[in-house]
């Protein structure tokens, strides 16, 4: 069996509603989250195995495909995904600070993965939509050249999808600020 996340995000709520309960009736999923974040958008994430979160994913965007905003499904999620989602990672030492910002929750979540799957660095932040007009950002940290491998080529992958909004690498970020950000 294989583990797998998937989500869809909605423009509605009473559209995401409905695709969350035609999610979990599709396939053998779990519900990881089924909420309204803002501006009144609805997302859904889930996992399961992959065969499962893939036919669920693909039944929401037939059913209710023009209230979709965007999508993914990810086979093999990397480990720090969850944590960071939850902000529960535990960073000991930040040595240079990422900061991806994209327009979706899902592209979010996507481009945190594949950061992490890029080069040898910490996701501690995923903020998907919430307080943020429907925005996201992926918060990390390693060595500055991991740090900058990721974020260039985490970049480069949202660019072609249309959904990366804004970048930073900071190479030393001060520690009292890091503080407010744990």
């Amino acid at each position: 069996m294989s583990k797998a996340i998937g989500m869809v995000e909605y423009k509605t709520v009473s559209t995401g509603i409905k695709a969350a309960d035609l999610i979990v009736k599709t396939a053998d999923v779990e519900l990881i989250q089924a909420q309204t974040v803002c501006p009144g958008k609805f997302i859904i994430l889930f996992s399961g195995d992959l065969s499962a979160v893939r036919v669920s994913v693909d039944a929401a965007m037939v059913q209710y495909p023009e209230q979709l905003i965007d999508n993914f499904v990810l086979g093999n999620p990397h480990d720090s995904i969850f944590k960071a989602l939850t902000c529960t990672a535990e960073i000991d030492d930040v040595k240079a600070l990422g900061v991806i910002e994209t327009f979706t929750g899902a592209s979010a979540i996507v481009a945190a993965d594949h950061a992490a799957k890029t080069a040898q660095v910490d996701v501690f932040e995923i903020r998907v939509a919430r307080g943020m007009c429907g925005k996201s950002y992926v918060l990390l940290t390693g060595s500055v050249a991991a740090v900058e491998a990721a974020v260039e080529e985490t970049v480069e992958l949202l660019k072609d999808e249309g959904t990366m909004l804004d970048y930073a690498v900071i190479p030393s970020p001060s520690k009292e600020f890091v503080k407010t950000l744990m």
